[in-house]
């Protein structure tokens, strides 16, 4: 990526990395040893981004299966709204990343349950599966083993309210007298354009 005045680069801010990407991308390798340590699987192909999860904003990551693939490479997503990278008991974007690359190994194919509940709880990962935290010894281990990352290139993004459209009044236009109406997309679909008051079948919608 060529570095702009709003993208330095790397080596002028002291970071390694200058993108999100390649930092979680980098940051999944630096935790594998953990994974080593309970004999679990190799990692499949994969590939991790930061960006929101389908299925709103609520969800702070997300793991899509290889088979929805293109390539056949399995797709992790971490929220933009997460900047800390571990602390027990709070989100943070290491043990998040860590919940995601269990279902990569597992293959989505079991939920939370199951291998992944095991996988889980072996590597300290604790609460409620479906959304899982680090422990205190967790956390101190994550940001160890990341520590020679550097900064995650990245800021909290806030999740802001987007004002919701309101339904689009179409124009609709008398022929004859330029009468002119509006209305919906939903009665000209189910209705048609509606007759003047002169009797002339309206056009629309206009521009």
């Amino acid at each position: 990526m060529t570095a702009t005045a709003t993208q330095p680069r790397a080596a002028e801010t002291g970071a390694k990395f200058s993108t999100r990407e390649e930092w979680l991308n980098a940051a999944a390798q630096a935790i594998r040893p953990l994974f080593d340590e309970i004999g679990a699987a190799d990692y499949p192909k994969f590939r991790v981004s930061c960006g929101f999860p389908k299925g709103g904003r609520k969800a702070i990551g997300q793991a899509w299966s290889a088979k929805a693939s293109g390539d056949a490479t399995a797709e992790v997503f971490i929220s933009p709204k997460l900047e800390r990278l571990a602390e027990a008991g709070q989100a943070g974007v290491l043990d998040v990343l860590l919940h995601e690359l269990i279902h990569v190994i597992d293959r989505n194919e079991n939920g939370h349950k199951g291998p992944f509940r095991k996988m889980a709880k072996a590597l300290g990962l604790e609460g409620k599966m479906t959304a899982t935290v680090a422990s205190d010894a967790l956390a101190t281990r994550l940001l160890h083993l990341t520590a020679e990352l550097g900064p995650y290139p990245h800021a909290q993004l806030s999740q802001l309210t987007i004002a919701k459209q309101s339904t689009r009044m179409l124009k609709v236009q008398c022929p004859g007298c330029g009468f002119i109406c509006r209305t919906t997309q939903k009665w000209l679909d189910e209705v048609g354009t509606p007759t003047c008051a002169c009797g002339i079948e309206m056009e629309g919608p206009a521009s």
